[in-house]
């Protein structure tokens, strides 16, 4: 699963991105610093491992990944290839999910690209770009699917579909704002819309605005918008998280003490992105190793079973689980084991976030 890292140019994104995967990608004060896009695979912070590893005192300890794209800025006319829109518009549509970073601060010596701080308009001109791109993915397909429909009355769905999807984006609206059938959904699952794709905003502000976020008309702006639009909104200092992410474990404490935050804004992002893409995560536990294992909401047990190994699913004959809190709780799977807390379950049974599993399988 990806994250496409996306906003105005010199908004902080590949600021942002050095910060979260401390990879060194290249960041300078100009338009289209970055061309190609970077890579970065991150660690999804999660306490309830920590304290599983206290507990077992593995020989490893695994957490979840996300995978952060980071990819160069857009301007107005994108869509038309402005600023090798094209190029960069390809780039978001191979991504799960976007977070759109929007500058909300004033500094009269990082340019940028309309001279003034809007954060509503900066992300109208984004979402714009992605609307026209899609529409016109959408007439190409759409063109092609009534054509067939004449002949065969099985893509009539995929039309319908793409009737309800123009008729939104001619309003200025997001894809994902449609409703479909499952029918539909099914006949364009291939189209891969930018506007369809999950999406949150990072509202990267000043230091000063760190201590006193809620007095920053900027981010209470986006929070208004994103909430109209079903999406959540990360405030952040991108500069104080790049400074945060190249010190070491007590230094990090204590920036975060001097600033009134009890993590860091990346910590949250992380988690957050990883919500965004429908992910949670199981747990397995044991003196070799504590790891998180990363599956979609709504998977039952036996393909659960799977992400650990294909002979699990295979073979699947049943899953002992315990949630995360009542195994700390009783200090041990055997002490669990005697208070009877240790669940049986089938085939059928789907997995929540935060469950400990032993699955037992035969091949």
């Amino acid at each position: 699963m990806e994250i496409g890292i996306v906003g105005l140019p010199n908004v902080g994104k590949s600021t942002l991105f050095n910060a979260i995967t401390k990879a060194g990608a290249e960041c300078a004060n100009y338009p289209f610093c970055t061309i190609e896009p970077n890579i970065g695979i991150v660690a999804v912070p999660d306490d309830r491992l920590e304290k599983l590893s206290e507990l077992y005192h593995p020989q490893k300890t695994t957490h979840a990944i996300v995978k952060f794209v980071d990819i160069a800025g857009l301007v107005k006319g994108a869509s038309k290839g402005e600023g090798l829109g094209n190029k960069f518009l390809s780039h978001i549509r191979e991504v799960d999910a976007i977070v759109q970073v929007v500058r909300c601060f004033e500094n009269s010596n990082i340019v940028h690209v309309e001279a003034t701080i809007d954060p509503i308009r900066d992300v109208e001109t984004i979402n714009l770009e992605l609307i026209l791109s899609d529409l016109e993915a959408v007439d190409k397909r759409r063109e092609k699917a009534i054509k067939l429909a004449r002949t065969d009355k099985k893509n009539q769905p995929q039309v319908d579909a793409l009737d309800k999807i123009r008729a939104a984006l001619m309003d200025g609206k997001l894809a994902s704002t449609v409703e479909l059938t499952d029918e539909e959904k099914e006949s364009i699952n291939d189209l891969f819309l930018l506007t369809d794709k999950p999406m949150m905003y990072v509202a990267n502000v000043s230091e000063d605005d760190l201590k006193d976020i809620n007095n920053n008309e900027n981010v209470k702006k986006l929070e208004e918008y994103a909430k109209a639009h079903g999406s959540k909104v990360i405030p952040l200092c991108v500069k104080v998280e790049e400074e945060l992410a190249s010190l070491d474990e007590d230094e990090e404490k204590e920036m975060l003490e001097l600033y009134g935050l009890e993590k860091s804004g990346l910590d949250r992002l992380i988690t957050e992105s990883y919500d965004l893409l429908g992910l949670i995560s199981f747990l397995t536990s044991g003196e070799d190793e504590c790891r998180a294992w990363t599956i979609t909401k709504g998977t039952k047990a036996p393909q659960a079973a799977g992400k650990i190994h294909t002979d699990f699913e295979r073979g699947f004959i049943k899953a002992e689980v315990i949630p995360y809190n009542e195994l700390l709780e009783c200090g041990s799977s055997a002490k669990a084991k005697e208070k009877g807390l240790i669940r049986i379950e089938g085939k059928d049974y789907v997995v929540q976030d935060g469950d400990v599993i032993l699955f037992r399988f035969n091949v």
